[in-house]
């Protein structure tokens, strides 16, 4: 198994318990520190994306001239 995948079962994991707990009357994790998290990861997936789909980085920009000398663009 991969750290990604191993990373991503324990994240399911702590989330169920936190749900059960919750549905039990405990309150374990906070809901604004939920949506700060949920606000983080969204920004710095946000910018990954941007990054990755738009020729910004030096592979992107000879891409991009590929693109252009095939007429693609």
């Amino acid at each position: 198994m991969d750290k990604a995948s191993v990373s991503r079962f324990v994240i399911l994991i702590v989330a169920v318990i936190n749900t059960v707990l919750n549905v039990l009357g405990y309150q374990t994790i906070s809901e604004q520190f939920v949506n700060d998290v949920v606000a983080v990861i969204s920004g710095a997936y946000f910018l990954w994306a941007g990054w990755k789909n738009n020729y910004l980085s030096k592979k992107g920009l000879q891409q991009k001239e590929v693109l252009k000398k095939h007429k693609l663009d």
